[in-house]
């Protein structure tokens, strides 16, 4: 049996609503899939990380990475929108 469209953008709105300002509360909450996206970068990228275990955000698509190896990244968008990680 197939559900009215009405009734699954009504279930869609009343979920996405509901679970967005548990979310909002823990502002740690959002360190852990970047850090997982930056460690996929440097990896695509060949440079050494292992995974990220710091992320500190400079400004819109700009962090610095640090790895559990040690090494610090800076990963950035650059003026093209290729996605550049520098080791600091």
């Amino acid at each position: 049996m197939r559900m009215p469209r009405k009734s699954l953008v009504v279930i869609t709105m009343t979920t996405t609503l509901c679970a967005g300002p548990s979310l909002a509360k823990d502002p740690a909450n959002n360190e852990v899939p970047v850090a997982k996206d930056l460690t996929a970068v440097i990896a695509l990228q060949g440079l050494p990380c292992g995974n990220v275990v710091g992320v500190k955000q400079q400004g819109e698509n700009d962090y610095i990475a640090t790895c559990e190896d040690g090494n610090r990244y800076r990963v950035f968008v650059n003026a093209d929108g290729r996605v550049i990680a520098e080791k600091q």
